[in-house]
């Protein structure tokens, strides 16, 4: 894992941070305190990225939907085929729970 090279206090407190928010609406305080409207953007692009590739979207309308360049896509596709399998799992259970909500 390329994070491990940043493993320590600050990551774990800002970790620690994340999963002690409790509903969407906190998220959205924390992130819109923390990050800039650009970098929320792009973790969120990021993520949409991932699910496209899964659903196996193209890279041409990748582009097109999210805005993402070829270079972010290829990122995003590089972590899903050898990553730390996270995308997968955070995806499946976004789509498990919208399939609970639906219910």
């Amino acid at each position: 894992m390329q994070i491990n090279k940043l493993r320590g206090k600050e990551l774990d407190q800002l970790f620690n941070a994340v999963l002690s928010l409790q509903d969407l609406e906190e998220c959205y305080r924390f992130f819109d305190d923390l990050c800039t409207i650009n970098e929320i953007q792009s973790l969120a692009q990021r993520l949409d990225v991932a699910r496209m590739l899964r659903e196996g979207n193209t890279y041409h309308k990748i582009e097109t939907e999210t805005g993402a360049s070829t270079a972010t896509i290829s990122r995003v596709k590089r972590c899903l085929n050898f990553g730390n399998d996270t995308y997968e799992m955070v995806l499946e259970r976004i789509k498990e729970e919208k399939k609970l909500e639906d219910e």
